[in-house]
């Protein structure tokens, strides 16, 4: 699964790297297992990262820099991952929601960088990455319409359905959802995105009866 990086985004933040991960899934409402990995993790950030420590997180602290960059606030669009440990952290804990979606959550947060997961029967042609231009809105994932203008989104022959802070609900994994791509993002290049990429797959694999059908790590 190839993510073509566009050189509008490129020449702000020349350190975009996407770890790319194709997998056919068996979407399940709840895991037991799984949930006991993500409440350890819940409860490591939760004792040891107070609220005030999150921005400085390397890999939030990096994204960050990088929505100022693009003209985006990011203390008012926050990071995706930004917001999971920011609800953690103040003791609300994770919503439930699916096995893949949790999945996607707990990769989040063992690497801090935003992750994103999308059905890909859903999607139509290439996928691209770039920076929303001004007045562009989707209907956000639990947020009504989004003001998605300068923040780095992904797009298809349809449309805007992603971004680093929050996704459509074009693409959004449901429990029919049989075929999916989960997106890892990062704005300091390439340098971790293996080890999580290969996390991403052993979880799929082990808690979805994943099929990986590609994995790679896309740069521009």
């Amino acid at each position: 699964m190839k993510i073509i990086i566009d050189n509008k985004i490129n020449e702000k933040c020349s350190q975009i790297a996407i770890a790319s991960i194709e997998s056919y899934v068996k979407v399940k409402e709840d895991n037991e297992d799984l949930w006991k990995i993500i409440d350890e993790k819940a409860v490591e950030i939760e004792k040891n990262v107070p609220v005030k420590q999150i921005s400085s997180i390397k890999n939030i602290a990096d994204s960050r820099s990088a929505y100022k960059v693009f003209g985006k606030d990011p203390s008012r669009y926050r990071l995706s991952s930004e917001a999971l440990y920011r609800r953690i952290s103040r003791g609300l804990g994770l919503y439930k929601v699916n096995n893949i979606v949790d999945i996607n959550n707990l990769i989040s947060l063992n690497s801090a960088y935003s992750v994103g997961t999308y059905d890909l029967d859903k999607l139509s042609g290439e996928i691209h990455f770039t920076i929303a231009g001004e007045g562009e809105t989707y209907v956000g994932i639990g947020r009504g319409d989004l003001n998605i203008s300068n923040l780095p989104v992904f797009y298809d022959d349809k449309g805007k359905f992603g971004s680093t802070t929050s996704d459509s609900i074009r693409a959004m994994i449901t429990n029919d959802a049989k075929h999916i791509l989960m997106n890892i993002i990062s704005f300091n290049g390439d340098h971790e995105l293996g080890k999580y990429m290969d996390q991403a797959c052993e979880y799929l694999e082990k808690y979805a009866d994943g099929k990986i059908l590609s994995k790679e790590i896309n740069k521009w």
